[in-house]
């Protein structure tokens, strides 16, 4: 049968099964049980075994919800073994007043289900399952399969890997934790920016003063926050911070129009910063203040203000080294004396960017695939958002092609209230899976013999 054809015949068992891993509350965050953590871990158990995966085992890690580990071995010394990475546990459903159906009741939409979590990332585990039921359990390729439990809070998957790199050995990976630009557009995700974060602070008396009294001598230390801040960007909106790589990026991405829909900017409001929207989103640095401590609005006092402190989030470009980058804003902060008063800076967390290698055997395969089950070449696109547990598994397995993508797009709503996933994205992305395995089981066989 046809790899498309045997595809669609099994698409009804897997959005049944897509609907009962969403309806599963498995939000792995502090404060929610963790007994539906267990239930869906117990789900994909059963469900990798009826696909065929003889070899299951469950990893334990301290203070984390449990991965399931999976592994079927090449079907040939001269086979490569295919890494593949999704998570089974969810964001929190927010306010649920916001949502339009309740957040884990499976409730269609046109062309497909809303629920929390079931783009992100649940309809990924359903492709790889899909994969797997597609060759019945023994595919051209061997396989490892890794469904983490806590992605979403804290992931081990940051540190744990390279402690164990036998365990993740692989030629190339499959890391379905994102997917499309938009709905219909094959996307290759091949840029992560990094992220680190930098707390700010003034104190400039030992207690609020009366304003009329003291107000124009005082020293104010919230207006010595701002004007710091304000140093941080320059007249356009762009970063000012010097040493914080930016470079002209050259793949696809979205239309202005498209990008304030998903933004929600308000009308008449422009966008900041110069430059194509991929260059500011993805190959240039931003920063955002993303905390303020200091008096509010309705409880505000007629006095100067003694202590003000700002928490900001810097994204850098994927290939700038995280410490770096932060020791450049750390530095330019450090630097100013805003009307002659020195700021207090903290460095906090740091997280790596990253950028694959685009070039193998794996993504020529990928590009095939993904032409095959969506019918045009395949876009490159980065993300803003950092996943760190990329850089985890590439450093266990230095030598893999690591690919990155999946049913989800970028106007599925993950995260957010009413997240949805569209069944012609989950149905071509297991076309593509199916398809990436045979065209890169080919491939590899080729190289190796030549």
């Amino acid at each position: 049968m046809e790899l498309a054809a045997k595809v669609d015949a099994l698409m009804d068992g897997l959005r049944d099964d897509l609907e009962r891993l969403a309806a599963i509350p498995s939000v792995a965050f502090p404060g929610f049980p963790a007994e539906p953590v267990g239930e869906a871990y117990d789900l994909l158990v059963r469900l990798l075994g009826e696909a065929g995966v003889e070899h299951i085992e469950r990893i334990d890690l301290p203070g984390t919800a449990p991965v399931i580990f999976g592994e079927i071995p090449p079907p040939s010394p001269d086979a490569p073994t295919v890494l593949l990475y999704s998570h089974y546990d969810v964001q929190p459903p927010g306010d649920e007043k916001l949502w339009l159906s309740p957040p884990f009741v499976p409730t269609p939409v046109e062309g497909g289900l809303r629920a929390r979590g079931i783009a992100d990332d649940k309809s990924n585990v359903i492709a790889h399952l899909g994969m797997l039921r597609a060759y019945e359990g023994r595919p051209p390729v061997g396989v490892k399969i890794v469904f983490e439990g806590q992605e979403e809070y804290g992931s081990p998957f940051d540190d744990y890997p390279r402690t164990d790199p036998e365990r993740f050995a692989c030629d190339a990976m499959v890391i379905a934790d994102l997917g499309n630009l938009r709905p219909g557009t094959p996307t290759l995700t091949t840029g992560l920016r990094g992220a680190c974060e930098v707390v700010v602070e003034v104190r400039t008396l030992e207690e609020p003063r009366h304003s009329g009294e003291f107000g124009g001598a005082a020293p104010d230390a919230l207006l010595v926050l701002l004007k710091a801040l304000s140093t941080l960007h320059d007249v356009h909106g762009d970063v000012a911070v010097a040493g914080l790589r930016r470079e002209e990026w050259t793949g696809t991405t979205y239309t202005e129009e498209e990008f304030r829909e998903l933004a929600g900017v308000r009308e008449g409001v422009p966008l900041i910063g110069s430059g194509s929207l991929g260059e500011r989103l993805w190959s240039g640095p931003a920063i955002t203040v993303i905390g303020l401590d200091a008096p509010s609005v309705e409880h505000a006092a007629s006095a100067v203000v003694p202590y003000a402190r700002a928490k900001l989030n810097l994204r850098f470009h994927p290939r700038q080294d995280a410490r770096e980058a932060q020791d450049r804003l750390v530095e330019h902060l450090r630097s100013l004396r805003p009307f002659g008063i020195p700021l207090t800076v903290t460095p906090g967390d740091t997280g790596p960017g990253y950028e694959a290698t685009t070039g193998g055997s794996a993504y020529r395969a990928a590009r095939t695939a993904l032409r095959e089950a969506w019918g045009e070449e395949a876009s490159y696109v980065a993300t803003g958002g950092s996943i760190p547990l990329v850089n985890g598994l590439a450093q266990a397995a230095p030598r893999a092609e690591v690919l990155l993508f999946g049913a989800q797009d970028s106007m599925c709503n993950l995260h957010a209230p009413n997240e949805r996933v569209l069944f012609s994205e989950l149905r071509n992305t297991v076309v593509a899976m199916c398809a990436f395995v045979r065209e890169y089981a080919a491939g590899f066989r080729a190289e190796g013999a030549s």
